[in-house]
This record gives C-alpha cells, sequence and structure tokens, in this order.
C-alpha cells in the first residue's frame, strides 16, 4: 500500500522593492485612519482675527437742545489657513477713554482748545450699558466666531454696534471743533482660539485664555462733533405797555425785558428798529383813527442813549455764556399833546447779530 499526502503550498512572497516598507499586517492602514480620525490638534492651521471701526461722528450739536444721538460699527473677520481643519474663535472688544481723556470713563469726552464736551459709548440701544474695556467693571463686548477650511483657507465675519450718545445739558459749550482719538493704545481685540482636524474642540474659556492658540489687535476711530456760534432766535421779548394815561403833560417811563440766549464767549449786538410808524427817527404809536403819540426806547436809565439798530453805534453790546441774559429796554413818552382818546401801539423788530 502507498500511503501519500498532500502537497502543502506555500504562497510566494513577493520580491521587496527598494525603499518601499511592507507592512507586517493587513490592519496597518486601518489603524492609521484610526488615528488620523481621533487626533485633535491641526498639522497645519494658522487662525488670525482683525476689525476695523467707522468714525463716531456726533456733526453739530446744539447746546441747548436734547440728546444727540448717533452709531458706529465694528466689523471683524477671522480666518484660518489650513487642510480639512476648523477654529473656534472668542473674542473681546475693548475701548478705553481716547487721547483726550482724564483716565475715566463717565463722562468721555471730546475737546476743542481748552474746552470739553462730555459723550459716551454704549454697547445697547437703550444706552444704559457703557462699553469699556475687559480690565473696567463695565466690561467689553464679547464675540464667539467659527470658522473652517477645507483646502486653503476660510473667512467668517461679522459686526458690532456702538451707541454714541452726546447728552443734553451742555449748555455752556464753547463753539469750536471736538474730537478725541482712539488710537492702539485705547482699542484692543484680544482672542483665544482652538484649532481641531476632523474632530471637536470647544470655544476657549476666554478670550484671553483656554485655547491652543491666541492673537491681538486694534480698531482705531475718531469721535468727533461741532459746536457752531448762535443766538437763540425765540429768545423773550415782552411788551412795553405804558399804561392807560390821560393828558400827556409829563413825561411817562417803563421797562421791560430782553433776554437773548446766545453759544459761550460768542459775541453779540442787539437792535431795534424805528418801528411800524415812525417819522423820521421818532418812533411813534398809532390808533385805529390815524392818530399818534410819540414815544422812544433807550438803552439806559436816564434816557439819553436812544436804542437803534446801527451796529456798533446804538446797538447794546454783549457776550454770550450759554445762559439768557437779561437786557433793560427803557421806554419813555415825552410831554406832548394829547391825541384823541383811543388804543395806541406799535410793532418794533428785535434784531440779534452775532
Amino acid at each position: 500500500m502507498i500511503l501519500s499526502a498532500p502537497a502543502r503550498t506555500h504562497p510566494t512572497k513577493p520580491p521587496s522593492m527598494p525603499g518601499r516598507p511592507r507592512s507586517r499586517s493587513g490592519w496597518g492602514p486601518v489603524l492609521i485612519l484610526l488615528g488620523l480620525l481621533g487626533c485633535h490638534g491641526p498639522a497645519t492651521a494658522s487662525t488670525s482675527c482683525s476689525a476695523t471701526m467707522t468714525d463716531v461722528a456726533f456733526g453739530t450739536v446744539d447746546p441747548h437742545g436734547g440728546n444727540v444721538d448717533v452709531q458706529a460699527t465694528i466689523n471683524y473677520s477671522c480666518t484660518i489657513t489650513s487642510i480639512l481643519s476648523s477654529s473656534r474663535v472668542r473674542m473681546c472688544f475693548s475701548i478705553g477713554v481716547g487721547s483726550s481723556g482724564l483716565g475715566h470713563l463717565t463722562p468721555r469726552r471730546m475737546i476743542s482748545g481748552a474746552n470739553a464736551m462730555a459723550f459716551q459709548l454704549y454697547k445697547d440701544a437703550g444706552r444704559s450699558l457703557i462699553w469699556a474695556t475687559r480690565f473696567n467693571s463695565e466690561g467689553s463686548v464679547g464675540v464667539d466666531l467659527e470658522v473652517g477650511a477645507l483646502l486653503g483657507s476660510a473667512t467668517n465675519s461679522g459686526s458690532l454696534t456702538v451707541y454714541g450718545r452726546v447728552p443734553a445739558g451742555q449748555s455752556t459749550l464753547v463753539p469750536g471743533s471736538y474730537s478725541n482719538t482712539f488710537g492702539g493704545p485705547h482699542t484692543e481685540l484680544v482672542y483665544q482660539y482652538n484649532e481641531f482636524l476632523l474632530g471637536l474642540l470647544g470655544f476657549p474659556a476666554s478670550c484671553t485664555g483656554g485655547g491652543n492658540g491666541s492673537g491681538a489687535s486694534t480698531f482705531p476711530f475718531v469721535a468727533s462733533a461741532g459746536v457752531q456760534k448762535q443766538c437763540s432766535p425765540a429768545f423773550a421779548t415782552p411788551n412795553i405797555d405804558f399804561g392807560t394815561q390821560g393828558l400827556l403833560r409829563t413825561p411817562v417811563a417803563t421797562t421791560t425785558i430782553l433776554s437773548p440766549r446766545c453759544t459761550n464767549t460768542t459775541p453779540y449786538q442787539i437792535g431795534l428798529d424805528n418801528g411800524q410808524h415812525a417819522s423820521g427817527n421818532t418812533r411813534r404809536m398809532q390808533s385805529a383813527t390815524g392818530d399818534h403819540v410819540s414815544y422812544e426806547l433807550y438803552r439806559d436809565a436816564s434816557h439819553s442813549l436812544r436804542w437803534g439798530n446801527t451796529q456798533n453805534v446804538d446797538t447794546v453790546s454783549g457776550t454770550g455764556t450759554g445762559a439768557a441774559q437779561d437786557l433793560t429796554v427803557h421806554g419813555r413818552i415825552r410831554e406832548q399833546t394829547t391825541p384823541a382818546a383811543g388804543s395806541y401801539s406799535d410793532t418794533v423788530t428785535v434784531t440779534i447779530y452775532y
């Protein structure tokens, strides 16, 4: 009897190729893939953020008007340059006192020479939350932003509104151009980011810590406003009332008060015309029947300086303080032939020059 065993065959090993390592297991590529899927840190990634801000332009401010409210915009963006990476960024935007500040935020100020105008910047439209820095109790403004790139780079962006106000009640403002420059030291964007590759990392704990990268930038701007020389056209001009008189055998005198209000340091002059019924330079009141009573208006209580309408000659001069200023008009009816009984009146135009 002849016994025979089946022949065993062995796979032929392929010849080794120079410079090409051979895998000792068929699981090698899978293990490498699993290793990539569990990796959080990007092989090559770079996150950078920047911001710009429009100027806070209040325009012309009326010292006797109400609040002046405007808005400005901060535009920000973050860019990541990578392959299959993402970045989660936590940012803080701080605004300080500016180059014209006095070291405090309440109020902020703009200056024109030696003169100052109060203003404020807020986080909210109701203008109740002051926009400050991360070092102040009022605090900065924070933003979270996520950006990812498949190949090359990607950018994500957004914007914030800054609410400005010049408050009312600054009646003593001096005319001029006011400004405050918020340069590099007075604005700050700081940020932390977490970059990750095909994994998942949350946002950093804060804008100053807890990320695997960080950065800083600035967003300069200028706050500005103007005050023009002005005098209120609606200042008080009460009537001059000579009362009821009989025979005009003796002079009749009375006074009234004009109350012009001009911006602080603004020089002005007040002129009075001759009225509607004058004869030459003699002012007259007239009745319904066309009769007249002569009278005059003076700058002084002794009735020696006639109040006219020629600048630098017979007007009254003053310098504004921002408040109403009382000027006395002295009226006098001289003795004269008494006309027929009736109601006599005249209309005098008051002009303020400034």
